[in-house]
């Protein structure tokens, strides 16, 4: 369809994650790298995403052409805070706040008739029409590892919006993991009890908007996809789907309709996951694909998995974000938060102005208590950079003394998948003062400002 036949069909183009990625090559094109040689299905976007990761770089990668499908791929999106803090109109030290604010200004979604997603509707399903790359030589196939399934609450129709990966089962199934600690696993289990499956559609192909409000952290009772209409500062537009009529975004690249039956089961894994490590730990359902959906001009927005930069951010920038209001609302002192690509989900870094002794292991202990994948706390002052991890060391190696600066927990849930984790899923967890503390005694080093300007003059632009 002719693209003014599309927007005559729909408001909000700035909803269309076409229209984003053509506007911040536009408006960025340094960080955007486009490849149009051949790259492999198979850990060919990934070995892109390592090499320039391992040199320091972090752009969007656009592969034209990838071998086996037939879409372009698009990926490593959410690899850079500063792209994602582009993405909410700030900075990096505003994505915070940005995200807070315009998470909690929840705007409900908007029905519109007609959206690019409605371009190709066809009940003839073959998954393996459904472009999936695999991502590690450990992956047991190729993997959807962008997939946000949505389903929506049998009583109060609330939707629901969580990530969840899938692989090839057979023509018409894929075989997936949930969360057996989430939203969606508890609405499952309502719709076992009445007797039903529940209908559900995977989203493959969002707005990087949408797409973040898939991980926000809110209750049961909160539709995710109004988070995304805060997100956006208007409705999202929603079209139905044709055989359960559930609401997906118009503008999506591709949507899988179907059911998950919470007796039926099929085997996937391993898939290599955000610890580093490859996981078998899985849910093992099913979801019978009855209907795909697609847009014409169809592109693969993919997120590479494993303990990349793109998929921790994903997953730790609304962590941070409530986490970061929480302890601001309590803890007034406390300057910045941040989780580390080194510590996966497990570490989190915390700056605060320590104006009294215990201060420090006060805030430490509302991380811990409040965020149940963390294990370990590191406090700094307020002048240590959170974001850098030598800079964390370096206030650790100098400020932090065992005996008396250390103090762990024992027995309490923790992330089921963490390899050093017990069998019965908990978790220790620990605190490191590395503030200076009253009686700390040490003038720290100074660079002057003209030294460093007289020194740039020198080098001129060899550095």
């Amino acid at each position: 369809m002719a693209g003014a036949a599309r927007l005559a069909r729909s408001f909000a183009v700035n909803q269309d994650p076409h229209a984003f990625l053509a506007q911040y090559r536009r408006d960025f094109p340094e960080d955007v790298l486009v490849l149009d040689d051949p790259v492999p299905a198979d850990e060919g976007v990934t070995g892109v995403i390592y090499e320039l990761a391992a040199a320091g770089r972090h752009e969007m990668v656009l592969c034209r052409k990838v071998t086996g499908l037939d879409v372009p791929v698009v990926s490593n999106m959410f690899a850079s805070r500063q792209r994602i803090a582009r993405m909410l109109e700030t900075g990096p030290s505003g994505l915070h706040s940005a995200y807070q604010q315009r998470a909690l200004r929840a705007v409900p979604p908007r029905a519109v008739d007609s959206g690019p997603v409605l371009d190709d509707v066809t009940t003839d399903v073959d998954v393996a029409a459904i472009p999936m790359l695999r991502h590690f030589a450990s992956d047991r196939s190729r993997y959807v590892t962008s997939g946000i399934i949505v389903a929506e609450d049998p009583d109060t129709g609330v939707g629901n919006l969580s990530y969840h990966r899938a692989m090839p089962h057979s023509r018409t199934e894929l075989a997936t993991s949930l969360h057996s600690r989430g939203d969606l696993w508890r609405m499952l289990q309502k719709y076992a009890e009445r007797g039903e499956p529940m209908p559900v559609a995977m989203v493959l192909g969002g707005h990087p908007l949408f797409m973040l409000a898939a991980s926000a952290r809110v209750g049961y009772d909160v539709d995710e996809r109004a988070v995304a209409g805060g997100l956006f500062g208007e409705p999202l537009e929603l079209v139905r789907t044709p055989r359960h009529g559930i609401g997906v975004p118009a503008w999506s690249d591709f949507v899988l309709e179907g059911t998950i039956d919470a007796s039926e089961h099929a085997d996937e894994g391993p898939f290599g996951e955000f610890s580093g490590y490859s996981s078998n730990r899985s849910t093992n359902n099913l979801l019978r694909v009855q209907t795909v959906l697609r847009r014409s001009d169809a592109m693969l927005i993919d997120v590479v998995g494993g303990n990349t930069d793109e998929h921790l951010n994903l997953a730790r920038v609304p962590r941070e974000s409530e986490m970061a209001e929480k302890l601001r609302a309590r803890f007034p002192d406390v300057t910045a938060v941040h989780y580390p690509t080194s510590g996966t989900h497990f570490h989190c870094y915390v700056a605060l102005r320590q104006r009294r002794p215990g201060q420090a292991r006060q805030v430490m202990l509302g991380l811990l208590g409040w965020d149940p994948y963390v294990k370990t706390v590191i406090a700094v002052d307020e002048d240590v950079d959170v974001t850098s991890d030598s800079a964390v060391l370096w206030a650790l190696a100098t400020h932090f003394q065992p005996h008396q600066d250390l103090f762990t927990v024992d027995g309490l849930p923790g992330s089921p998948l963490d390899p050093s984790s017990g069998s019965d899923g908990t978790t220790s967890r620990i605190g490191l003062d590395a503030t200076r503390g009253p009686h700390f005694d040490g003038n720290r080093i100074v660079v002057s400002a003209e030294a460093r300007q007289h020194a740039r003059r020198i080098l001129g632009g060899n550095v």
